[in-house]
């Protein structure tokens, strides 16, 4: 039999730490109530829309938004609301229990079930860290794809997704 090579068995080992990305919010529930702070709020109400600016609070079940502005595209149902999707500028940070994302701007697409974070996007899960130019979670299979950043900056080369993966001793 022969022995795979040492930087094999290295890469193999990061792989097994890659963050389990969005899987933290496999099944997350869109149709949970959504609560909105924000230093003022602007109702667009032909538009169907309301703009909320300034130190901006999202949350949603156990997951948070964080940003400067959000504008929420709603439709009346039943004579409610029904809220659709969440735009987020400025400082954007979306949190989970175990993982936080943070990028420029970010989408909520609560009917397709899908959040979106691009520009200067970095994801944190425990010591385990990647850097890119776009994060896509689905929120139905947990499934995340990270894509390479359109600009270069901090932590990688331009156009490429980087990493830095825990790797556990198991040396005793």
């Amino acid at each position: 039999m022969r022995k795979a090579p040492p930087l094999l068995l290295l890469g193999l080992a990061a792989l097994a730490t890659v963050p389990a990305v969005g899987q933290a919010l496999k099944g997350h529930n869109t149709r949970t109530p959504v609560d909105v702070e924000a230093d003022r709020i602007e109702v667009q109400d032909r538009a169907d829309r309301a703009v909320f600016s300034g130190n901006v609070v999202v949350r949603q079940a156990d997951l948070t938004l964080n940003s400067g502005r959000l504008t929420v595209a709603y439709s009346r149902a039943g004579g409610g609301v029904d809220i659709e999707r969440l735009d987020a500028s400025g400082g954007v940070v979306i949190r989970s229990p175990s993982e936080t994302a943070r990028g420029d701007f970010a989408i909520y697409d609560l009917n397709r079930r899908l959040i979106t974070v691009v520009g200067g996007v970095v994801l944190n899960q425990g010591a385990n860290t990647v850097r890119g130019g776009r994060l896509v979670i689905d929120l139905d299979s947990g499934r995340a794809v990270v894509d390479g950043r359109s600009t270069g900056g901090e932590g990688g080369t331009s156009g490429r997704v980087s990493g830095r993966f825990t790797v556990a001793d198991t040396r005793k």
